[in-house]
């Protein structure tokens, strides 16, 4: 959702806190801004817009000072405008804050704010929150750590939240709950973000606060986190940082989703590195390993994902059910939890994320555990929430995915999933030996064949040029390849605007068929595995209607390439593998005519990398 960061220490806070916010705008990007202190007053610049905006409107205000707040919104409350941007001021000027999250009652408590006497500039929920904690400071004469806290209690939603007091120049108090946030901690100073991308040239040594704790940091002093339901004190766990700076920047390519897509190979093969030997026939997980005969006398499983996340669920199902014969339901989580679910101990859930963020996983996963199911994790960043709320879990190894429409997340949750539901065979005698072994083997030269997917690029972004103007597009797959149609139609729309849909083939004939004519371009997975006879059908009959067919196929196969406009062809590979490859043309296809199209590739309108509000 929003980004934040802020600095106290020994540097200029300016610099610092910009370069974070550009690192941070993958999860909002509609406005910014910024507050410094330079040792006398508070200076404020904010502005519609990008980052690359607020340099300039920061042009207008002194950018002196070793403290400072900065913001990066994706808007909730208010419109994108300079005035619902971040940071919001309190009525006296002496308190500034910056929010990623959302106050559900906030209108209640502004309704009394305004009683007593306060006026409000914006939309926003977060104005209502700085001044409640005022009103709180004011009302009991307490310090602004204290106030937080007991504002903080009267308060319903999620945030994280940074908050400064030029009463108090030497100090911040931030705070979490239901969205991430940690704290750097170097030589006489820290670092304050919602991930650890905006200062990890700076230290490698973090916090990450949990939900419900506060942290006040101060300089030339420890840092304190505080619990905030009752002011105990919490003794700080500091982590050694993984990341490096090389995984957050271009690295030469356009876009980070070009990257990211280009970095497949080399991802999917440190997810199953040292999880998958397949010369000896083992797959070893920890989080399997320890919780086996929970998997085993699950009488289903239940799979809770959001967007790209739960089209990786829909491929699962089809393995799970393929390899271990365990029954699988896949939910959007959204879904999930207000409809009441019948759940028990007899269940497990799979909870997978990108982020580990996701507000609606989150609240599923505690759902789940409150009615006694076994939830095991699958996310890409290690500390998050979602790895601390489950019972145990699996870590993708994707490395930090930037660019807002997901790529490498969705295949390297593929390579986990396949993972557990191959040791799940094994382990239940559901699959032979020599399919297990043949598997296991397939698996391991995957990357190579994605490498050679890749090859595909020039050849998309042929058709990219010819169908950039097409006003919808229709996708089409079948068995395991459904849920790639629909993730093919997802990037489409997600990056460059164009309605888009994916359909089971079969189902075509019950609706779609009546859009197609010689406008609608028909992208049809179909590999020779599978239900191949019957797409060739199916794409008979969108053919006799005038449609422009654009093929994902097999290398090497000749009747589809007779009926098709377009080819992309894809190495050859098991069946339950096939999305693994057939994904990596689609997403090619969609950059290409993003980018033809003039699109904002990385940040498309609207959309944020971690949605941490419902």
């Amino acid at each position: 959702m929003c980004g934040i960061v802020g600095y106290i220490g020994h540097r200029e806070a300016f610099p610092i806190i910009i370069k974070g916010l550009k690192r941070l705008e993958y999860r909002g990007y509609d406005s910014a801004g910024i507050m410094l202190f330079d040792g006398e007053s508070m200076k404020v610049a904010k502005t519609k817009g990008k980052v690359s905006d607020l340099e300039e409107k920061a042009k207008e205000i002194s950018t002196n000072g070793f403290i400072g707040i900065g913001h990066t919104r994706w808007a909730t409350h208010g419109v994108p405008n300079d005035v619902n941007s971040h940071p919001h001021v309190s009525n006296s000027g002496e308190l500034a804050i910056i929010h990623n999250g959302i106050i559900e009652n906030y209108e209640p408590l502004k309704q009394e704010l305004i009683k007593r006497g306060y006026t409000f500039k914006s939309d926003t929920d977060t104005e209502v929150l700085v001044n409640l904690i005022e009103d709180v400071q004011k009302k009991h004469q307490l310090k602004l750590g204290k106030a937080v806290q007991v504002a903080l209690n009267q308060v319903v939603g999620a945030y994280a939240i940074c908050v400064f007091d030029t009463k108090k120049p030497d100090e911040i108090v931030a705070a979490r709950l239901g969205s991430p946030l940690a704290i750097g901690i170097g030589e006489d100073e820290f670092f304050i973000a919602s991930d650890a991308s905006p200062f990890i040239e700076y230290t490698s040594n973090a916090i990450y606060l949990e939900d419900e704790e506060m942290a006040i940091v101060r300089r030339n002093k420890s840092i304190k986190v505080r619990k905030i339901k009752d002011d105990s004190l919490v003794a700080p766990y500091i982590q050694e940082l993984q990341m490096n700076l090389e995984q957050i920047e271009k690295g030469g390519y356009e876009h980070f989703m070009l990257k990211e897509i280009y970095e497949q190979p080399s991802v999917i093969r440190d997810t199953y590195r040292g999880r998958l030997l397949a010369n000896k026939g083992i797959i070893q997980m920890a989080g399997i390993e320890d919780n086996l005969e929970k998997f085993l006398n699950a009488e289903r499983i239940i799979i809770v994902a959001c967007g790209t996340s739960w089209h990786a669920g829909l491929v699962a199902e089809y393995i799970f059910e393929e390899f271990a014969r365990i029954p699988v339901e896949v939910e959007y989580a959204s879904e999930f939890r207000y409809r009441n679910p019948i759940i028990g101990p007899k269940d497990v859930v799979i909870a997978i994320s990108q982020s580990g963020e996701t507000a609606d996983t989150l609240a599923a996963i505690k759902l789940a555990k409150e009615r006694g199911a076994f939830v095991f994790g699958v996310c890409n960043v290690v500390g998050s929430s979602i790895s601390r709320e489950t019972h145990a879990g699996a870590y993708t190894h994707a490395g930090p995915e930037i660019g807002v429409a997901s790529t490498k997340a969705f295949t390297t949750q593929i390579t986990i999933l396949t993972l557990i539901s191959l040791r799940l065979a094994k382990a239940k005698g559901t699959m032979s030996n020599s399919d297990f072994h043949r598997y296991l083997q397939e698996l391991e030269i995957i990357p190579e064949k994605v490498q050679e997917a890749l090859q595909t690029n020039d050849v998309a972004k042929v058709i990219a040029e010819i169908y950039k103007d097409a006003p919808n597009c229709l996708y089409l797959g079948r068995g395991y390849n459904f849920p790639v149609a629909l993730e093919g139609a997802l990037k489409l729309k997600e990056i460059s605007y164009i309605h888009a849909e994916g359909y089971p083939a079969a189902e075509m004939k019950h609706g779609p068929i009546a859009l197609i004519d010689e406008k609608m371009p028909v992208v049809v997975i179909a590999p020779k595995q599978g239900h191949y006879d019957k797409v060739v059908s199916n794409i008979q009959e969108i053919k006799s209607r005038s449609g422009k067919i654009i093929a994902i196929v097999t290398k090497g196969d000749t009747q589809v390439r007779d009926l098709a406009d377009h080819v992309i062809e894809i190495p050859d590979t098991i069946e339950a593998l096939t999305p693994l490859l057939t994904t990596i043309p689609l997403q090619l296809l969609s950059y290409h005519i993003a980018v033809f199209r003039d699109c904002n590739v990385d940040q498309p309108r609207n959309l944020a990398k971690s949605v941490t509000v419902e």
